[in-house]
């Protein structure tokens, strides 16, 4: 693996290396995080990349798109049978492009879109006032119940109903537990919304049949072929055939230009190996995972955002331990534990301290942890916790914790050189 780039940029490719070895030596926590298996590798780095091309199978502004075409065609099809989707736009290069297609497909600028706010665990393009989706449109968003911690449906219907937005948006970053699709999407029906779902972190879990799918609930749904689909750098659109036309002139000429064919390539096989039954043993571990690490994080005095989860994230509430999320984060990546700093419902941190951190458990599923190696990380994370600042304690961990991640060898194939 890259042995041309070790002879002509030495500096860059020992910088890969060292990130290799920290992928190898490491405990990967982040919820939006997990590894690729050879193919994606293979094909992210194809000669695919070297193809320009713009517009659909049989409508190209290029020559030369036979192949193409047949690539395209294929990712289409394969994400269309995996969803049961009646069609699909697999050109976005990320989720947020995927959502930007949709609101530039369905609505126009200066009209009103409802989506969770940011600090409850939606998503800066659901309409923050940071990102081009809060600028660009009207935004209002719903929240959680404060004594559950779950979607407040009621204040969702109330926001609909006061200020009839275009879209209502369904989907976050942040968030463990299941959504009701079909009750959102009767509040739409109810003030003649488009109902949009933005799958992005639970798509690898609903393509398996271990989460609720939105398809057939929603106008639109989005997602990205990376996090726990484990694939491609990218996203995509399914909707229904109505708005096929639509979506298509939106994604191109809208918001983007040529696709990425080397990710296009990449996306088609993410889709066929997401059908598989090893796929989705994959997935289902992933749920055992979560919930373990979240019991095991409990007994430790740990507090969970709405008490669990449902999918592969744990939102975790540090005041009961007297940390902040940027604390936490900096100690456990000092012992090899990434995870990320997070705000909690109605957080009274600032967005860079937070009071939580979010964990998610695909990464190391994928690399083959089970039900044991989640209760031996909660408790190294408990010992962080307790000695955050104890160089002595924190090089045990350190140890351990790469003991950990060590029994899950990472592309033994690829050997540093």
């Amino acid at each position: 693996m890259l042995k041309h780039l070790k002879e002509s940029d030495h500096i860059l490719y020992e910088m890969v290396q060292d990130e290799l070895l920290r992928q190898r030596q490491g405990i990967e926590m982040i919820a939006s995080e997990s590894f690729v298996p050879y193919e994606i590798l293979e094909l992210q780095g194809s000669i695919l990349t070297n193809k320009t091309m713009e517009g659909f199978p049989g409508r190209r502004y290029h020559a030369g798109h036979e192949v193409i075409d047949r690539i395209e065609t294929l990712a289409i099809e394969r994400a269309k049978a995996l969803y049961r989707a009646e069609h699909a736009v697999v050109q976005p290069h990320s989720g947020s492009q995927a959502n930007h297609s949709v609101y530039q497909a369905l609505i126009k600028p200066g009209d009103t879109i409802l989506g969770m706010r940011l600090d409850h665990g939606g998503h800066l393009s659901h309409g923050s006032s940071v990102n081009l989706s809060g600028k660009i449109y009207k935004s209002v968003f719903y929240g959680l119940n404060p004594e559950t911690e779950t979607i407040d449906y009621r204040d969702l219907e109330a926001k609909a109903l006061e200020h009839r937005p275009r879209i209502i948006i369904a989907g976050a970053s942040a968030y463990p537990r299941f959504i009701d699709y079909e009750r959102i999407a009767a509040i739409a029906r109810g003030v003649e919304a488009y109902f949009l779902v933005d799958m992005a972190h639970i798509a690898g879990l609903v393509a398996a049949g271990v989460h609720p799918t939105p398809v057939p609930f929603a106008d639109v749904v989005t997602g990205t072929t990376t996090k726990n689909l484990g694939g491609a750098r990218g996203g995509f659109i399914l909707s229904r055939g109505e708005y096929a036309a639509k979506l298509d002139k939106a994604t191109f000429p809208g918001v983007q230009g040529s696709m990425h064919m080397h990710i296009m390539g990449a996306k088609a096989f993410t889709f066929m190996r997401a059908g598989t039954d090893e796929f989705k043993g994959v997935m289902t571990q992933v749920v055992k995972n979560a919930r373990t690490l979240g019991e095991a994080l409990k007994d430790r005095g740990f507090r969970l955002v709405t008490g669990g989860t449902d999918n592969h994230l744990l939102l975790v509430d540090l005041r009961p331990k007297g940390l902040t999320g940027e604390k936490l984060e900096k100690a456990l990546e000092r012992v090899g534990i990434t995870v990320n700093k997070n705000m909690i419902p109605n957080d009274p941190e600032k967005p860079m301290v937070t009071s939580g951190v979010r964990i998610g458990v695909t990464a190391m599923t994928m690399k083959g942890a089970l039900e044991g190696d989640m209760q031996k990380i909660a408790g190294l994370i408990d010992e962080v916790a307790r000695h955050p600042q104890d160089e002595t304690v924190l090089d045990r961990i350190a140890a351990e914790a790469r003991e950990i991640a060590l029994k899950f060898p990472l592309y033994p194939g690829i050997e540093e050189e």
